[in-house]
């Protein structure tokens, strides 16, 4: 300090060559022509589209972040369609980076995920899988990813595995006379009656079969609760001798009626006009 003059020594950061691994360019490297060409390879790149073309970066790893300037690139692939940056370091050395480490680099959140290890990409720097690991050449990742992309389009695409259709249950042949049946109640439900536009109500009976010299097993059926069935008061687990006719006729569900009167499962089959019913 003389007299009031002060004098300021502006310091460079002090690179850590132990933990950064320079990767020098191959040789000759492009350098931009002038401004405006700087600013459309930044644009190019996407890492910079303001009208003042930004001049310096970050280069960070787990442990440290350093500044650097782009001084130019190398290209490679057919007809040079891809480009290695060529970074500079405050202390002079260089090194080379693919762009988009370079933008990823940029991002506040670097460091806790890498965005190109998840879209499944080889990170252009094995500085993403060592601590302060050099920036590597993108040319052999890119010939990778390339090869990758062929043999996935060269592996036939695998045959949809088509879900077993479920067999239908074989269709009766019902009689058209009124035979013999026996039966179990199941329970009791409502029906919507669209003429009357109210609910009936039902009697549910499983087990059903139609006694012949050939029993036939119904299954589920459903027949009205008529004024001869209620004088039986009937109730669930009563069992039934009857005769009657049975027809191919799909129970309805009830109109906003309590669960207690909607059946489980579909009952395909009706019970028309039972007589000489005995209870056991």
């Amino acid at each position: 300090m003389k007299g009031s003059e002060v004098v300021v020594m502006a310091h460079v950061h002090i690179e850590q060559t132990e933990l950064t691994r320079y990767i020098p360019p191959k040789g000759d490297y492009e350098t931009f022509r002038d401004v405006e060409h700087y600013k459309d390879k930044l644009k190019e790149w996407g890492l910079s589209s303001a009208k003042e073309a930004k001049k310096e970066f970050w280069y960070k790893d787990r442990t440290y972040q350093r500044q650097v300037t782009i001084k130019g690139y190398e290209t490679y692939g057919s007809g040079g369609g891809f480009a290695t940056l060529v970074i500079e370091f405050q202390d002079g050395n260089v090194s080379c980076i693919h762009p988009a480490y370079l933008k990823e680099m940029q991002q506040s959140s670097f460091g806790k995920e890498s965005l190109l290890t998840v879209e499944g990409k080889e990170p252009a720097a094995s500085a993403a899988t060592e601590p302060g690991g050099a920036v590597t050449q993108p040319s052999q990742t890119a010939k990778d990813t390339d090869t990758s992309k062929k043999e996935t389009a060269a592996k036939p695409a695998k045959a949809k595995e088509t879900k077993p259709k479920k067999e239908k249950a074989p269709k009766l042949e019902l009689p058209v006379d009124k035979v013999h049946f026996t039966a179990t109640v199941k329970q009791f439900a409502l029906t919507y009656n669209p003429f009357n536009e109210e609910n009936d109500e039902v009697v549910v009976l499983e087990h059903v079969q139609i006694v012949q010299e050939s029993p036939l097993e119904i299954g589920l059926a459903w027949c009205s609760h008529s004024k001869t069935l209620k004088k039986f008061e009937l109730a669930p687990g009563d069992l039934l001798e009857f005769d009657g006719k049975v027809a191919a006729k799909k129970l309805a569900k009830g109109k906003d009626v309590a669960e207690e009167f909607l059946v489980d499962t579909a009952v395909l089959y009706k019970l028309n006009n039972p007589s000489k019913i005995i209870k056991k």
